[in-house]
């Protein structure tokens, strides 16, 4: 009776021990579903005062580097008759403040993005055919203290994975030892977007043009007349929101680290309420233009810009 009643203890405390593993430990299963949550790993955000300077790599006409810089100075304009329109481009970008009341440091300066310095490289000097390198030493070029540094390729401009795996890109590099900073190298963020009217304009400026694969729904008119350039501004904001909330890989994002779904990024192919696979959702028609958007910018300008990934809803928000 007594080996017995051992053996009972015995066996109560292995299967209390493996209850509590399994409690301890969770599954693959379930490692994979935490992966997949939005998360924030501990890295620092972009804040303060931040230039945007723009560097255009090959031939851009004068209309095309207007309708990019008129959407950069809208992101925060306080001077445009729709600043406080809640279909302002301002607006939405304030919805990336979310990103930065969830952190529990309330040291950091709020940011402000403002339009820096212009670069033009009209002679391609580093010719037509572009791989990582060669953008990290465009990138190089803007002004890398307090910056974000876009580098812009013109329409008859290869990069490599353009088209066949991305549209553009954000990342870091280190500042170059040339203008160091109090003798310190430091990190500078910066983001390509490639000009896609030519090359593949059905994969990189959807919907503004028939997409290459899935439902073939008529393409919408692009707001400032140019298909190539409205969808740059389409990844050009998808990629800001992601580098000020993850600029150097440490941020918010989810998924693998190599291959993070951002706050743009997380709601792809989403541009207004109701979208879905093939179907952007519902926008705002101009009824002059037939011309389709959901924010205005400076200058009368009329975008269409990405949902975002709210962190406090763990959906994705549109302007309409």
């Amino acid at each position: 009776m007594a080996s017995f009643i051992q053996l009972l203890v015995i066996f109560s405390l292995l299967h209390l021990s493996l209850a509590t593993r399994q409690l301890s430990e969770p599954t693959k299963d379930e490692q994979e579903t935490e992966m997949y949550k939005f998360h924030y790993h501990n890295g620092p955000l972009l804040t303060g005062k931040i230039s945007i300077n723009l560097i255009w790599y090959g031939k851009f006409k004068p209309t095309q580097r207007t309708i990019i810089s008129d959407f950069i100075t809208s992101l925060s304009s306080s001077t445009s008759k729709h600043a406080t329109n809640q279909l302002s481009v301002a607006t939405w970008w304030k919805a990336t403040e979310k990103y930065f009341s969830l952190l529990k440091s309330k040291k950091a300066s709020p940011l402000f993005l403002s339009l820096g310095n212009q670069i033009l490289d009209e002679s391609y000097s580093l010719g037509k055919s572009l791989e990582d390198k060669h953008i990290k030493q465009l990138a190089a070029k803007g002004d890398q203290k307090n910056a974000i540094n876009i580098v812009l390729t013109a329409a008859d401009v290869a990069v490599d994975g353009f088209c066949s795996s991305r549209c553009g890109t954000h990342g870091s590099s280190l500042s170059s030892k040339n203008t160091p900073s109090k003798g310190k190298i430091y990190k500078f963020a910066y983001i390509w977007v490639g000009n896609s009217e030519t090359q593949c304009a059905g994969q990189c400026a959807w919907p503004f043009h028939q997409p290459i694969y899935g439902p073939q729904a008529p393409a919408l008119v692009a707001p400032n007349n140019d298909v190539g350039s409205d969808g740059m501004v389409m990844n050009l904001a998808s990629l800001l929101a992601g580098t000020v909330t993850n600029p150097f890989g440490n941020g918010y994002y989810q998924g693998p680290a190599d291959a993070p779904l951002e706050a743009a990024s997380a709601c792809t192919g989403v541009y207004g309420s109701g979208a879905y696979p093939g179907y952007a959702g519902n926008l705002l028609v101009d009824p002059t233009t037939g011309a389709s958007y959901n924010a205005h910018g400076t200058n009368g300008r009329k975008f269409l810009l990405p949902a975002l990934f709210d962190p406090s809803t763990s959906s994705c928000s549109t302007l309409v």
